[in-house]
């Protein structure tokens, strides 16, 4: 029986490869492996080279995006440490210096304190408010009747407010005699102060807009 087509023809290659001298069976076991080793490059090693770029070219970005968090919540964090360290500071500026006018609780507080000292309210006049540069002031102008004592008692009394007042204009009347006592007369401008209300610029017409001003010239 003779031997398939195949099987004579790898031997008959087999038999010419061993007929071929050192060299030349050196130069094609060179060539086969260069032919493989370039198929396996191009076949595997690209295609994993690619995958390794994108994956080196992700951790690039992902490691930026994690730095770019990281300094967000340092921020994040040292901003809520300087508001929590501030918010004391802030309700005791706004204790001094409120926002809003709250002229009947100041003029409660004066009635009240003079009720304590044991002197007698004669005038309370609220004056105009005089607008400044950061702040209102809010003057009252008071008439109160007793003994010096209770004066001077009335305004230590009125230093302890927490909010700012200042006691302006101070006029003393000629003193009075009630049985053994000396009564006194004393006009005194009580003044407190707000905060000025932060106003919006205006924005600016442009050239030629309805209502815009003519050009100079």
């Amino acid at each position: 029986m003779a031997p398939p087509a195949g099987a004579a023809d790898d031997k008959s290659l087999g038999a010419a490869f061993n007929r071929l001298p050192g060299p030349q069976k050196v130069a094609i076991l060179l060539v086969v492996v260069v032919v493989l080793g370039l198929a396996y490059y191009f076949a595997v090693y690209m295609g994993l080279s690619g995958e390794i770029e994108q994956a080196d070219q992700q951790f690039t970005t992902l490691q930026g995006e994690l730095r770019t968090a990281q300094e967000r919540q340092a921020q994040y964090i040292s901003q809520r440490e300087e508001l929590l360290r501030r918010g004391p500071i802030d309700r005791e500026n706004l204790r001094v210096l409120p926002e809003r006018g709250e002229i009947a609780t100041f003029l409660q507080d004066l009635n009240r304190l003079a009720e304590l000292s044991g002197l007698r309210i004669q005038l309370v006049e609220p004056q105009a408010e005089a607008v400044e540069e950061f702040i209102v002031r809010m003057p009252v102008q008071l008439e109160v009747r007793g003994r010096y004592l209770h004066v001077v008692k009335f305004f230590w009394q009125v230093s302890r407010l927490d909010r700012a007042i200042s006691m302006e204009n101070i006029e003393m009347k000629e003193p009075e005699f009630e049985g053994e006592d000396t009564v006194v007369i004393v006009r005194v401008l009580a003044t407190t102060f707000r905060r000025a209300p932060q106003e919006e610029p205006i924005p600016s017409t442009p050239q030629g807009a309805p209502g815009a001003p003519p050009p100079a010239g």
